[in-house]
């Protein structure tokens, strides 16, 4: 069961809506649960919440999938551009965006400091990092990679599916010099047809490049290119039972 509450933002200084996966036996049991904090909430179960009328299908995978976990889905601003400010954790340059004003590190402090004590506080949740993760795609994938590697302290696991590194990499090439947790597990994915083939490939050797470094730090990753995947929910959709396999083994 999907529930929807608005709660307060403080970066922004607005109320944002979020969209809560329970499992369905959640209100007749007293078991605790895993969670997954996830971007673009509105995008996650529904067709009818998601903004180009395709969701991600998350919550008909979980109603059918042997394990149980809450989702925490959390919208993003509709105002222009805002979306890309907060989901990006630097100060950056985008052939496409122009300056982006990175208001990504505020972002994720109000996910650890505000919404995640509200949500462990509220049900039944395991809280420690090892049951704690971290997913998104696009820029939202960015944000996932940033707050697994910054926030490590908090997140033992994250989906980074496609995400908008490329502009970014000179920032990521030095977060991913800090250490973290032994016992992480990042899933990084891109498809073969979300931009022309010269651009792919540097999205492709860019997100290699990331693996290899995380790698290092003695974590384990998955890295999986789908054939034609394009950068929609539909293509992301297919993704969904292998990372969630693999972060939640």
């Amino acid at each position: 069961m999907v529930h929807k509450f608005d709660f307060w933002f403080s970066p922004a200084g607005e109320n944002r809506r979020v969209h809560l996966y329970l499992p369905d036996d959640y209100d007749w049991t007293q078991e605790r649960y895993p969670v997954l904090y996830m971007f673009d909430g509105h995008n996650l179960f529904f067709d009818g919440d998601a903004t180009f009328g395709k969701c991600l299908g998350l919550k008909d995978f979980l109603d059918r999938w042997g394990k149980r976990l809450i989702v925490v889905g959390m919208e993003c601003s509709k105002e222009d551009l805002q979306r890309v400010h907060e989901y990006c954790p630097y100060h950056i340059h985008s052939a496409i965006y122009g300056d982006v004003d990175g208001r990504g590190s505020a972002t994720m402090d109000w996910i650890v400091r505000e919404l995640k004590p509200h949500i462990d506080s509220t049900y039944r949740t395991w809280p420690h990092r090892e049951a704690t993760a971290i997913a998104g795609y696009s820029m939202g994938g960015m944000m996932a990679l940033f707050g697994v590697l910054r926030y490590n302290q908090w997140f033992s696991k994250a989906a980074v599916i496609s995400p908008s590194i490329v502009p970014a990499m000179d920032s990521f090439r030095r977060e991913v010099r800090a250490p973290i947790e032994a016992d992480t597990r990042v899933f990084f994915s891109w498809g073969t047809g979300e931009y022309d083939p010269g651009y792919n490939e540097l999205v492709a050797n860019s997100i290699r490049e990331l693996e290899y470094n995380v790698q290092q730090h003695g974590a384990r990753t998955y890295l999986y290119c789908q054939p034609g995947g394009q950068h929609n929910e539909g293509s992301w959709e297919q993704q969904v039972p292998t990372w969630m396999e693999f972060l939640w083994y």
